[in-house]
């Protein structure tokens, strides 16, 4: 995520901070660096000329140019202006004192909205509520099976009609009632959308908001699509007045320049991030962890709380034990490999830790690559529960028969082991420092 732009911004200022001293010259010629990266990444130029004003108007003063560290203050200046920047009304989702919380999610096709409301209603149902999806989107071809199957997928009711014999007004009306009926927290309502804002889509949408009063109207935009991505926000906001916005398809986005803009232009806070098309892919937006994650300073809190969600207390416990008595064996690593690929890529994850996002640009694709961590899970699985428990018992022929059976190598099979008889020797090392490399190390090819 925002890759480019992360690798540009550390760099300039990893040149301040290698400097004893700075003058207000260099702080210029890092600024001039900094909006030209903005604009390269598409983020609006009004945008980019008032935050390089504000970090320029805080970094010359006497206090940073004359201090120990003047870079490291340069860097903290520029953390809290992109925080701001990021900033803006109310980012969370919370429900409102009536029975049923209504959500109108709006956006133009190919945003990725059907999605997302799959996603969001996974993610309120982690909050211990209720939610009925309501399939509005009475044009889009397959519109209402795409969001019956999501809704299958994850056992959330779906509520539907026939679109030959109903209206998009009558479909959110009945499914409000629904709702009602079910007793449920939340009713989320998939609207149709266009492949450009027109006339039809913001009556159409007026007459559902008009007849539901949602309580929340979220616009889901795609993120990889820049400026045009801020332009449909304020043409839906003047229409349908938005109170929140949903960014799908961050984790593609290299550059950031929808991100960095929307919410300064449109006045509409940020309320979620699309990340990736798993449905637990959406995560709540924290304006401050972004900026630490674009700047490549980690984010270990929104680590912790993936972490949580993937791993059972009492599995943490045992696996506890279990590395600190150097007893770890291939059926604990398959374990290990399962509760991290509920917590996203690998990718994704070492951008999460301070430090490692720089490092993993330093690894070849194939040490990020998620097949790799798909081939680990087939050649353990391949393995009897004898062979997963004493991997010293693995002899060229059951060497043989394992590759065979996972779809890949003898050499694959042959580097896991010797891959793994190293991890098992820094088992208890890795208990004491708590190294988020030592997992790394065991997925490197």
């Amino acid at each position: 995520m925002f890759e480019n732009l992360t690798e540009r911004l550390t760099g300039i200022l990893n040149k301040l901070t290698s400097k004893g001293r700075l003058t207000e010259s260099d702080i210029d010629e890092a600024l001039i660096l900094v909006r030209r990266s903005l604009l390269e990444a598409d983020v609006n130029f009004r945008v980019a000329r008032d935050f390089v004003a504000a970090v320029k108007k805080r970094a010359t003063g006497s206090d940073v140019l004359e201090s120990l560290s003047p870079g490291q203050q340069v860097v903290k200046i520029v953390q809290e202006e992109l925080t701001e920047l990021l900033s803006g009304g109310d980012n969370s989702l919370t429900l409102s004192s009536q029975p049923v919380t209504t959500i109108m999610l709006v956006g133009l096709q190919g945003s990725g909205k059907t999605t997302t409301a799959a996603k969001l209603a996974l993610h309120v149902r982690k909050q211990s509520h209720k939610s009925l999806l309501i399939a509005a989107d009475l044009r889009r071809p397959a519109a209402i099976q795409q969001l019956e199957t999501l809704g299958k997928q994850l056992d959330i009711p779906v509520y539907s009609e026939d679109p030959k014999t109903s209206t998009v007004v009558q479909v959110a009306k009945n499914g409000l009632e629904k709702a009602r009926q079910l007793g449920v927290n939340w009713a989320i309502i998939d609207t149709g959308g266009r492949l450009q804002i027109d006339e039809d889509l913001m009556k159409e949408l007026g007459e559902v908001k008009k007849a539901v009063n949602p309580h929340e109207v979220l616009l889901v935009v795609d993120a990889m699509t820049g400026q045009e991505a801020v332009n449909a926000a304020e043409g839906f906001h003047e229409q349908v007045s938005l109170t929140g916005l949903i960014m799908s398809k961050m984790d593609g986005d290299a550059r950031g320049g929808a991100a960095l803009s929307i919410t300064r232009v449109t006045g509409v806070p940020i309320k979620f991030m699309g990340m990736g098309e798993r449905p637990d892919g959406l995560e709540a937006y924290h304006p401050d962890r972004l900026a630490s994650r674009i700047l490549a300073m980690g984010d270990i809190l929104t680590l912790i709380e993936k972490a949580q969600d993937a791993v059972d207390d009492k599995q943490a416990e045992v696996m506890e034990k279990k590395f600190r008595q150097a007893n770890f064996d291939l059926e604990d690593f398959l374990t290990q490999i399962q509760s991290m690929k509920k917590m996203g890529s690998l990718s994704s994850v070492m951008e999460m830790i301070p430090g490692m996002g720089q490092l993993s640009k330093k690894m070849s694709a194939g040490d990020l690559d998620d097949g790799r961590m798909e081939r680990i899970e087939a050649i353990i699985r391949s393995m009897t529960p004898q062979e997963r428990q004493r991997p010293e018992i693995l002899n060229g022929s059951r060497r043989r028969r394992i590759s065979r059976g996972s779809g890949t190598t003898p050499a694959d099979v042959n580097q896991l082991l010797n891959q793994f008889k190293q991890t098992q020797k820094m088992m208890k090392q890795m208990a004491k420092s708590r190294n988020p490399m030592a997992l790394m190390k065991m997925l490197k090819g």
